[in-house]
C-alpha cells in the first residue's frame, strides 16, 4: 500500500540516510560494532556530521529543528533497520529519543547551551536510566536517592539495562529526591562520565543488539550540582517522564514496523532465489498464504503508525495512544519474524543472515519502554474509567 506521509524534503533526506549507510554501516563495520559490543565515536561524529541525529536540536543550537515533525527520525530507523543495522539505530534512537528531548523541552536555558550543540553532532552521547535491580515498569518502587546539599544532591544508588549506558558522557537519571511514592518525591538529574562515584560498570551480554551497549551504573557518593536538575525544579521527574514517554513508545513501535518490513523484504527475496523439490520456494501455496499475512499485516502497521506520526506532529498523541502503538506493532512485529525465519528455513537460524539477527533484536520490543502487558493495562485502565 501506498504511503503519503512524506513531501520532498523528506525523501530528499532519506537519500542522505542512504549514503550515510553506504559510507559507514557497511557489513564490515556492523561485524566491529558486534566485537566490540558499542557503536564507535567515529561512526556518531560522522551520524551528526550528516545529520542524522540531533534532528530535534532547535536551529540555534545547531540541530535540525524538527522538534515534533518525526517523520525525519522515522525515515533513519527504516532504512537503518532495513540495511540490518539495528544496533545502530538502537544508539540513534537512545540520543535523539531518550535523551535529547529532556534537555529540549524541560532543560534550563544554561542546560541547552551546554549540551545541545555537542549532542547534535555526536561529540556528547547520553543515556536515560530509570531502570534498576529492583524497579522496572513500577518506576516508583526505584531506591536511587539524591540528597539535598549545599551547591546540588548527593546521589547513591544502582541503575541497570541502560542503553548506550557505557559509551554515554551524559546520563539522565530519574532518582529520589523526597520522602515516600508520590509523584512529587522524584527529580531528573544530568549525571557527567567521570563524576567521582560515578561507575558505569560492565557491558551486559544480550540475547541480541549486539553493537549496542547496555550497561549497570553504580553511584556513591556523587556529587551532582544543582545546575544539573533538569528544568531547575525538584519534584518534577515522575511527570516530566510521563511527558516523554509517548515519544518513546511511538519510537519503539516504528522501530518494530522498521523490522517488520525489513524482514518481509528479505524473505521475498530469499524464497525467489532458494528452490526445493525443484520449484522455488516462492512457487509453494503455503510461501505465498505466508507471505500475503506478512505483506498485508505491514501494510495495517504503516497505515497505523502514519496516523500516530501525524498525531505527534500536531500534538495530539496521547499516552494510551502510544502506548496502543507500542505493544501492538511489537507483537506484530515479533509474529512477523517469526514467520520470515521459518521461511528462510536453516538459514533463518544463522545469524550471518540479517533477518537472524533482527529476530534476536525484536525480543526486547516487546520488554522495554514499558513491558507490553503495562501498556495493556494503561489502555485497559482508559477503557475502565480508572486513572
Amino acid at each position: 500500500m501506498q504511503r503519503d506521509i512524506y513531501d520532498e524534503d523528506h525523501e530528499a533526506f532519506r537519500d542522505v540516510v542512504k549514503e550515510f549507510i553506504k559510507r559507514y554501516a557497511t557489513a564490515e563495520a556492523r561485524e566491529r560494532w558486534d566485537a566490540a559490543g558499542e557503536i564507535d565515536r567515529e561512526t556518531m561524529l560522522a551520524a551528526g556530521e550528516s545529520g542524522l541525529i540531533g534532528l530535534s536540536v532547535p536551529e540555534e543550537f545547531g540541530g535540525a529543528g524538527m522538534l515534533q515533525d518525526y517523520r525525519f527520525r522515522t525515515i533513519v530507523n527504516e532504512e537503518v533497520i532495513g540495511a540490518g543495522a539495528g544496533s545502530l539505530a538502537g544508539a540513534f534512537g537512545i540520543q535523539d529519543d531518550l535523551a535529547v528531548p529532556y534537555i529540549v523541552h524541560m532543560g534550563t536555558q544554561e542546560q541547552k547551551e551546554k549540551w545541545l550543540p555537542r549532542m547534535a553532532t555526536g561529540e556528547v552521547l547520553g543515556a536515560l536510566a530509570m531502570t534498576e535491580p529492583g524497579a522496572g515498569s513500577d518506576l516508583r518502587g526505584i531506591k536511587t536517592t539524591a540528597k539535598k546539599v549545599d551547591g546540588g544532591y548527593i546521589v547513591n544508588g544502582a541503575k541497570t539495562f541502560i542503553s548506550s549506558g557505557n559509551t554515554a558522557d551524559i546520563v539522565v537519571t530519574f532518582v529520589k529526591t523526597g520522602e515516600g511514592n508520590r509523584p512529587d518525591a522524584f527529580s531528573l538529574l544530568i549525571l557527567e562520565n567521570g563524576m567521582e562515584g560515578f561507575d558505569h560498570g560492565k557491558k551486559l551480554k544480550k540475547m541480541g543488539s549486539h553493537g549496542h551497549d547496555t550497561a549497570e551504573l553504580s553511584f556513591s557518593d556523587v556529587f551532582v550540582p544543582e545546575e544539573n536538575l533538569i528544568s531547575g525544579k525538584e519534584g518534577q521527574g515522575f511527570i516530566q517522564l510521563m511527558m516523554n514517554l509517548p515519544l518513546e513508545r511511538l519510537s519503539i513501535g516504528i522501530a518494530g514496523a522498521a523490522a517488520a518490513q525489513a524482514a518481509m523484504n528479505w524473505t521475498i527475496a530469499y524464497t525467489k532465489d532458494r528452490e526445493a523439490f525443484g520449484e522455488r520456494i516462492i512457487d509453494f501455496q503455503n510461501t505465498r498464504f505466508k507471505l500475503a499475512d506478512v505483506v498485508t499485516t505491514v501494510d495495517v502497521m504503516w497505515a497505523y503508525l502514519d496516523r500516530a506520526l501525524l498525531a505527534y506532529k500536531d500534538g495530539k498523541l496521547t499516552a494510551e495512544e502510544a502506548a496502543k502503538v507500542k505493544f501492538w506493532c511489537t507483537d506484530r512485529e515479533w509474529e512477523v519474524l517469526d514467520t520470515c525465519v521459518q521461511l528462510h528455513g536453516g538459514y533463518g537460524y544463522i545469524t550471518e543472515y540479517p533477518v537472524a539477527q533482527a529476530f534476536l533484536d525484536a525480543r526486547v520490543h516487546r520488554i522495554y519502554g514499558g513491558t507490553n502487558e503495562i501498556m495493556r493495562e494503561i489502555v485497559g485502565r482508559q477503557i475502565a474509567g480508572k486513572r
